[in-house]
C-alpha cells in the first residue's frame, strides 16, 4: 500500500517529503485515511533523539483522526467511511493481566508503539501519522462520536487523555479540590476535564498574564507559584494536583498545598527531579505518582466524554509544510495550545 508523509532521516535534519510501504490489511486490520494530526512534544523530542532510540527515518504522529478507507475479514466494529482515531499504541500482547485489565498501555511484554516500534508479526519499524494512512489493529482503533469536530480531536488522543486518565483514576468530581501546574497542551486540557468533571481547579503558573486565559478555559482560582505569600496561604488546599510542566523543577513547595492523602501526579515531566525533605509526605500522608496515557477503553470514554461536554483542545491548524517552523515554535512554547496538522495538505505529487 503505497504510502506519502513527512519523514526525519536523522537526528539533525528537517523532516522532509518521504514515500514507502505500509502492509495490507491483515484479517483483523483497520485501513485509515489520515485527516489529521496533532502535533505532540514527543515528536520534537523523538526525531532529534533527545531520550535514545530514535530509528530512522521516522515518521512521528500519534495523535491520528481519520475516516475507514478499508476493513480486514474478521472485522467488526468498524465499517468503511466511519470517523476514527489512533493514539499512542497501535498493538500489545492482549494477553498480559494489564491487557486483561484494559491496561494496554502498560503491557507486560511492551506495546507497539505508534511509531518508532515493532510490528509484533513482521518486526517491521512503525511508521506514524504524518502520512496519507495508517493499518492499525482493530482493537487499537477508536471510534470519533457524533459531534466531536474532527478537525480539533487530534490532540486529544495524546495529551487529552494522559491529562484525564489521572483525573478518572483519582477519582476527581464534584467537591474535588484540584491543583493544574502549567497551562500549555496538557495543563489546558486538564483544566478543562477537572472543571467538567466537577472539581474546584485552580491553575499554578509563574506568570500573572496568564490568569484571565486560565478563567476563560474553566478554572475557579489562579495562584501565583513565585507568590511566597500565595502559596503560603494555599497550605493543605488541593486533593489532586495535576503537574504538567516538562522541564526539571521543584516538587517541594507544589507538595505544601496537598491535603492530607492527597496526590501530585507527575504528568508532562520525563527529566529527573530535584531533591526535597521527605517530610513533606510523610507529615500529612501525601503521595507522588506518575502518569502514562491510559488504556484502550479509557481513551474511547474519554472521547465520548469529550463530545458529551464540547470538550475539544485549542488548536492552531498548520499544513505539513510547516512542521519544521511548527517545532521550532513548539521548542519554545509559541503554541496556543496545540498544533494540528491538515494531511490535505500533503503535496498532490506526493498523495497516495
Amino acid at each position: 500500500m503505497k504510502t506519502s508523509g513527512f519523514a526525519a532521516t536523522d537526528a539533525n535534519m528537517p523532516l522532509q517529503p518521504f514515500s514507502f510501504e505500509r502492509r495490507e490489511p491483515r484479517a483483523n486490520d483497520v485501513a485509515i485515511d489520515i485527516l489529521y494530526c496533532g502535533v505532540c512534544h514527543t515528536d520534537l523530542h523523538m526525531t532529534r533523539n533527545d531520550w535514545g532510540g530514535s530509528i530512522y527515518p521516522m515518521v512521528p504522529g500519534h495523535e491520528i483522526v481519520g475516516r475507514v478507507s478499508a476493513i480486514g475479514s474478521a472485522v467488526s466494529r468498524f465499517k468503511v467511511g466511519d470517523p476514527v482515531a489512533v493514539g499512542t499504541i497501535i498493538d500489545s500482547c492482549m494477553q498480559c493481566d494489564q491487557c486483561r485489565r484494559n491496561e494496554e498501555q502498560m503491557c507486560r511484554k511492551g506495546v507497539t508503539l505508534t511509531y518508532n516500534g515493532q510490528d509484533r508479526v513482521t518486526g517491521d519499524i512503525t511508521y506514524g501519522g504524518y502520512s496519507s494512512h495508517i493499518v492499525v489493529r482493530e482493537e487499537f482503533v477508536l471510534r470519533v462520536p457524533d459531534g466531536l469536530d474532527l478537525a480539533r480531536a487530534a490532540p486529544l488522543l495524546c495529551a487529552g487523555i494522559t491529562t484525564y486518565s489521572p483525573l478518572r483514576n483519582w477519582n476527581v468530581g464534584p467537591g474535588s479540590r484540584v491543583g493544574v501546574v502549567g497551562l500549555g497542551g496538557l495543563g489546558h486540557l486538564a483544566v478543562k476535564f477537572a472543571s467538567a468533571l466537577g472539581a474546584h481547579v485552580t491553575v499554578l503558573t509563574r506568570s500573572e498574564g496568564k490568569a484571565d486565559t486560565a478563567r476563560q478555559l474553566g478554572a475557579d482560582d489562579v495562584l501565583l507559584s513565585t507568590s511566597a505569600e500565595q502559596m503560603a496561604s494555599a497550605a493543605f488546599a488541593f486533593d489532586v494536583i495535576i503537574d504538567t510542566v516538562p522541564y526539571e523543577h521543584d516538587l517541594g513547595p507544589y507538595l505544601d498545598l496537598l491535603d492530607a492523602d492527597g496526590t501530585l501526579v507527575i504528568a508532562g515531566s520525563l527529566v529527573d527531579t530535584p531533591a526535597f525533605s521527605n517530610m513533606r509526605l510523610i507529615g500529612a500522608r501525601r503521595r507522588i505518582a506518575g502518569t502514562p496515557s491510559g488504556g484502550i477503553r479509557q481513551t474511547q470514554e474519554m472521547l465520548d466524554f469529550c463530545a458529551r461536554k464540547n470538550i475539544l483542545p485549542e488548536c492552531e491548524m498548520i499544513a505539513i509544510g510547516d512542521i519544521g517552523q511548527a517545532f521550532e515554535r513548539l521548542e519554545r512554547g509559541d503554541v496556543r495550545y496545540r498544533f494540528v496538522i491538515d494531511m490535505a495538505s500533503l503535496p498532490a505529487d506526493q498523495a497516495a
